[in-house]
């Protein structure tokens, strides 16, 4: 990784953390949940066309405090056939509601956010900035869903580096029970339009990335919201601006820390 990339990458983790630990201290989180997930599917490998059995552990993180909320996640991606990968998202939410005090909704609209997102592939050294805004929604049954709405700003080494673009994504989680069991469909669909680098044209993708969650400690444990199996359904369009397209379940183990 060049060396101007490890400074910016370095600069921000360390800014992050001090963020991160600045505000434990003075406002304790609400709420904090951790996970760690183990997935398994064939996914393609989409410069060179190839698919291969792969195994994916995520390690994610969401919190809320009194000014917002975070989410973050990382992945550690091994092929079966292919070369270990490493790559992880954050963003930090702040409630314009909360930070006025003032009641923001109308409608189906709970809040409006301003938001910092940051996505980073170490190996091949890709780094962006995600700056924009979310609106929170009020639907029912819904434990959250919202609409984020970012730039997509580049600042990836001279190898990897594109012209800037935007982004639109919509995430969320929907708990419901049959019978005397505990489900949830939760994830998030993103849209990322066309940019270019070094190569040429990046395709505008979606990329849809959705699980359905069956509560297992709920029933087998009797420990809710602890374990969970299921499958993950990934989607891709153009996947990373790519010629290739990809329609994959996944096998799905979550456990809640």
């Amino acid at each position: 990784m060049p060396n101007d990339l490890k400074f910016y990458s370095l600069q921000f983790v360390l800014t992050g953390l001090w963020l991160f630990q600045m505000a434990t201290a003075a406002y304790s989180f609400g709420w904090s949940t951790t996970e760690i997930h183990y997935q398994y599917g064939k996914l393609k490998q989409p410069f060179i066309q190839q698919e291969s059995g792969t195994s994916v552990i995520t390690m994610q993180h969401a919190s809320g405090w009194r000014f917002g909320d975070n989410f973050l996640f990382f992945d550690t991606i091994m092929p079966h056939n292919g070369k270990m990968d490493y790559y992880g998202e954050f963003y930090g939410n702040l409630s314009l509601g909360k930070i006025t005090g003032a009641d923001l909704g109308f409608g189906p609209i709970k809040d409006f956010g301003v938001l910092m997102g940051v996505n980073w592939a170490p190996e091949p050294g890709v780094l962006k900035y995600l700056p924009g805004m979310r609106i929170t929604w009020n639907l029912p049954g819904f434990a959250f869903l919202n609409s984020d709405f970012t730039a997509y700003i580049d600042y990836s080494n001279t190898k990897v580096k594109e012209t800037n673009s935007f982004m639109v994504d919509v995430n969320g989680r929907f708990p419901f029970a049959l019978r005397n069991a505990k489900f949830s469909i939760e994830g998030h669909i993103e849209y990322i339009g066309e940019r270019q680098n070094p190569f040429g044209k990046v395709k505008s993708w979606f990329f849809y990335q959705l699980q359905f969650r069956y509560d297992l400690g709920y029933n087998l444990f009797k420990r809710p919201e602890k374990v969970f199996i299921g499958t993950e359904w990934q989607f891709w369009d153009h996947k990373l601006g790519t010629n290739v397209n990809e329609n994959v379940f996944q096998a799905l183990l979550v456990w809640r820390l």
